[in-house]
């Protein structure tokens, strides 16, 4: 299976703060929409995550985006809209001992993340796909089709408004 993953446009939050299942708006998606339809196969489905900053863009790259909240951002729980610095120390200790499977007071851990993401896709019946989603579960995708934990890809950082190509077998 062949996935044309894109991430959202910049949200529109201040620095610093920490943003996952919140839903945000973000930058207009004209521009990013112009520049990704000429990259991308025409006529695939695409799928997207429900959020604001995904569920524009999807809209302007398809006449029939389908959303599904299995490719919203991961959550973080009582994290959601405090700034980083205002988490408490020893959670983000924590969560740094445990990347994959440490759940923020009220969240979820990447690990459940991926499996939500991991249950969409075996839901496809198409062999290539759009999906208009976010940079977590862009990187537990690529974790899953590389065989790695997700603590060993958190240098995948795609950036806003970029397409990631990506084969599962």
């Amino acid at each position: 299976m062949i996935l044309h993953l894109i991430r959202h446009p910049p949200p529109r939050v201040a620095q610093g703060v920490c943003y996952g299942a919140m839903d945000v708006p973000a930058e207009p998606a004209a521009v990013f929409a112009a520049a990704l339809r000429a990259d991308l196969p025409p006529g695939l489905p695409l799928w997207s995550s429900p959020l604001q900053r995904c569920h524009e863009l999807a809209a302007a790259l398809h006449p029939a985006p389908i959303f599904d909240e299995r490719l919203r951002e991961m959550d973080f729980g009582a994290w959601e809209g405090r700034r980083w610095a205002d988490i408490p120390r020893a959670e983000l200790d924590a969560w740094a001992a445990d990347v994959d499977g440490y759940v923020p007071p009220g969240g979820e851990s990447a690990r459940q993340l991926q499996r939500r993401v991991l249950d969409f896709v075996t839901t496809l019946t198409v062999t290539e796909a759009v999906l208009v989603t976010h940079a977590g579960v862009i990187r537990s995708l690529y974790a899953h089709a590389n065989g790695r934990p997700i603590a060993d890809c958190l240098d995948v950082r795609p950036a806003f408004g970029s397409l990631t190509r990506l084969v599962l077998a």
